[in-house]
């Protein structure tokens, strides 16, 4: 094949009726009030042109801003809103502004009104609706400063919004010299400064300018009738969080020095407790920059870090401190350790709670009773304590201890509800109807050997017992959204099944009944008569695997093999008994939108989707140092049981993947000749430009230098023979996965006689967003499985 590049004089189209189905409208998105009263109804927008994608931008300390309308670049908002009543079904649409999308939506504490933003150019508008009438209007036309965060949040139906606002007397944007004013220079004392391959830094003196001015804001508090009040003068603002009770704030801001290695979340970092007024009280964290966090997964910032208001208090502070200054390989007694203190923040700080792995989340319930989580990666385990915050210590009590990967044996979600000052706090059984108050709930997947089917239990944490108050029957897969009183005789289940799409059901066990909520009809019946099932099969050394399979609609084993495609991606364990549970659900409806590979179900071609890859580390083994082996065994049996099966031509089989699924395609091709055709989307494909650490690998190039290697497609470029599709956004900001990624394997494989095409999506991120971009997507896919496949 020419390996010269060619005009392309326009975007390509995807043949039909793709072309007519990639951009349909889909379902909306539904949320239910704090309060229950009130769901909405949220119209999902289309792919946006590219000229809007294209739209330039500023990148700056990891974040990626429109300066005319100060907010995230390329971010789309919801179309309209529809108000709904859970109880009568009655819908009202809301009258909003024109030809600007609809964010930053966030509930009032009481659940009556909902504030959100509305972009324009000069700083966002920000708009208020009330519930009960559907009616909306605007509180700040504009100048809200969405740069980083959420601009509003509220104190209280009574006293309104805090916003973060464009100060009033803020300068120009600097403006760069065009004349160099000297070197870019950087120094390093000697002390080891690992990163992850971030991109969209800061570069220079004149990106720190910038990075200042988008993110400075003022806070100005503003009520219902559109009155403001100057509460916070200029400041590099991170967010500002009233306490439950709406008496004191929580500020959070950045400060210099920057930096040009890590991203903002790793600069100076203060958090302080102020009064009403807006004058200091407490300062509960004052961090440094920090250039020097280890890559692995349970390395953290030291210092006081998560700092946050109590839910269940009207206005406690509390935080977390890394024990072992944030560094997994430091051998101590205890990880981290979570602090409070409480209004007026007078007396000293109270341990709460010491860990001996890191915290990974925390439930507050009431004044004796909260629930903690640790974890740890590295050997993938987390466990559940019981804790009392009324005694220094917490007194901790195991109530669960298990891996995190060992889905079979996961109890579940804890339940939470709008507590007394309106925050999420566990939701307690009331005593009586088989539960006291020391029992709460859990929202559970389910999956298990006989399939999926997620359940709400009752667990009583005195006994432990638990009770099974419901769960989802075949042939649906419906899992719980909402409980909605506290002995959980009412909850709203979101249901689907093969045929049928989402929606939203209210059931009452007292009465035995179970509600329609919604009523969304199937947006793309075309794809009514596939075929999806769950298989079950295993690889060589007997480990039991399983994928999606995908048949096109009608097809009769009658008519021999298909044309198949396995769309992959890996994933590590530590656990051979993890790695092989089925954790995929049956009767879930599937439609294709965007760029999906389900749409070559138009086009005659079976897919297995996501077929099991463990890369299985057991004994203390790295999982990676066996990664090549394992790889083609799991493809192997894949390949194997859909051949054997009949569904498979084994002389028309392809192999595609996005991000780590496209690496793993390339060295599948590598090493294996089942393949007649490779489609790889933005990945990476040369370890040694990411040498601290991908995906699962926490070890360094220089500690796994054989590892990296043996694992880089890029150095066994020489065997990829089978003809590969490389496609990469031009702007993809993922870490690791630059566009030079794809560009540096197609002029090896070029450059070494092989079949390969190179394309890049001018303005496209890691996932792919344009109208234009995802429709050329959708036919360099088909035109590559047509040519390498069909023809």
């Amino acid at each position: 094949m020419d390996a010269t590049a060619r005009p392309q004089p326009q975007w390509q189209l995807p043949p039909e009726p793709i072309a007519s189905h990639y951009d349909a409208p889909r379902s909306p998105v539904v949320r239910v009030s704090p309060n229950r009263q009130w769901y909405l109804e949220l119209e999902r927008p289309s792919l946006p042109d590219i000229s809007l994608i294209v739209v330039p931008s500023l990148h700056l300390a990891g974040l990626d801003l429109d300066p005319q309308t100060w907010e995230p670049a390329h971010v789309q908002g919801y179309g309209s809103i529809r108000v709904c009543s859970p109880t009568t079904g009655q819908c009202t649409p809301v009258i909003l502004p024109e030809g600007t999308g609809v964010r930053n939506l966030r509930w009032s504490p009481e659940g009556n009104y909902l504030t959100f933003t509305v972009s324009q150019d000069g700083g966002g508008a920000l708009w208020v609706l009330e519930l009960a009438t559907a009616k909306a209007w605007c509180l700040i036309a504009q100048g809200l400063n969405g740069t980083y965060g959420n601009p509003a949040v509220w104190i209280s139906e009574a006293e309104g919004v805090l916003c973060k606002v464009i100060p009033a007397q803020h300068p120009d944007p600097p403006t760069a010299s065009p004349v160099p004013l000297g070197p870019r220079i950087e120094e390093h004392s000697g002390e080891a400064s690992p990163a992850r391959t971030y991109t969209h830094l800061l570069t220079d003196a004149h990106d720190a300018a910038l990075f200042e001015h988008y993110l400075t804001s003022e806070i100005v508090q503003v009520n219902l009738q559109g009155d403001r009040t100057p509460l916070l003068g200029p400041a590099l603002i991170d967010e500002v969080t009233p306490s439950p009770d709406g008496q004191w704030l929580l500020l959070e801001t950045f400060h210099r020095p920057f930096s040009y290695q890590v991203p903002l979340w790793r600069f100076p970092h203060r958090a302080v407790v102020l009064d009403r007024r807006g004058q200091p009280c407490y300062t509960v964290a004052d961090l440094p920059l920090n250039e020097t966090v280890l890559p692995q997964y349970d390395a953290v910032r030291p210092g006081r870090r998560w700092v946050n208001w109590r839910g269940d208090r009207p206005a406690t502070v509390y935080w977390v401190e890394a024990l072992d200054q944030g560094d997994p390989r430091v051998e101590v007694p205890f990880r981290d350790g979570v602090y409070q203190v409480n209004a007026p923040f007078q007396s000293a700080p109270q341990l709460l709670w010491q860990l001996q792995l890191r915290l990974n989340r925390l439930y507050w319930g009431r004044e004796q009773m909260a629930i903690g989580l640790e974890a740890w990666y590295d050997s993938r385990q987390v466990r559940t304590w019981l804790l009392d915050p009324s005694q220094m210590g917490g007194n901790p009590q195991l109530l669960h201890d298990r891996d995190f990967q060992d889905a079979y044996h996961d109890p579940g979600e804890l339940v939470t509800a709008p507590g007394p000052y309106h925050w999420g706090t566990l939701l307690l059984a009331p005593e009586g109807d088989g539960g006291d108050s020391n029992s709460v709930y859990l929202d559970g997947y389910g999956a298990a050997p006989e399939g999926v089917h997620p359940f709400l239990d009752r667990w009583n944490l005195a006994t432990g017992e638990k009770e099974r108050l419901w769960q989802a029957q075949d042939p649906y897969f419906e899992s719980v959204r909402l409980v909605l009183d506290s002995e959980a005789n009412e909850f709203i289940t979101s249901r689907q099944s093969d045929t049928e799409p989402p929606n939203f059901y209210r059931h009452d066990r007292r009465r035995n009944t179970v509600t329609p909520i919604t009523q969304f009809t199937d947006p793309l019946p075309w794809y009514g008569g596939i075929t999806r099932r769950i298989v079950r099969y295993s690889r060589a050394d007997g480990l039991p695997l399983s994928g999606t399979l995908y048949l096109p609609p009608g097809y009769d084993p009658a008519q021999g093999p298909l044309p198949t495609l396995l769309w992959v991606y890996p994933e590590e364990y530590l656990s051979r008994d993890s790695a092989g549970q089925i954790t995929q659900a049956d009767h879930v409806f599937s439609r294709p939108w965007g760029n999906s590979v389900l749409f070559l179900l138009t086009q005659g071609y079976a897919i297995l989707d996501n077929p099991s890859i463990p890369i299985v580390g057991e004994a203390g083994a790295e999982p990676n140092d066996t990664y090549g082996e394992q790889l083609l065994t799991s493809v192997d049996g894949a390949v194997d049981f859909l051949v054997a099966a009949g569904i498979a031509d084994p002389q028309r089989l392809a192999v595609g993947g996005h991000s780590y699924g496209a690496f793993t395609v390339a060295n599948v091709l590598a090493h294996s000749d089942r393949f007649r055709a490779g489609i790889a989307r933005s990945g990476a494909y040369n370890r040694t430009l990411t040498p601290f650490g991908f995906q699962g690998e926490q070890r360094t190039y220089w500690q796994a230098l054989e590892t990296y290697t043996r694992m880089s497609p890029f150095t066994v470029a020489d065997r990829i023979k089978t003809p590969l599709l490389l496609i990469h956004g031009g702007a993809d900001s993922n870490p690791g996965t630059y566009p030079l990624q794809s560009e540096r394997l197609y002029e090896a494989i070029k450059g070494l006689g092989g079949t390969v095409r190179w394309v890049v999506l001018p303005g496209e991120d890691h996932s792919y967003r344009s109208r234009q971009g995802v429709g050329q997507v959708l036919w360099e896919m088909v035109s590559w499985l047509d040519r390498h496949l069909q023809g």
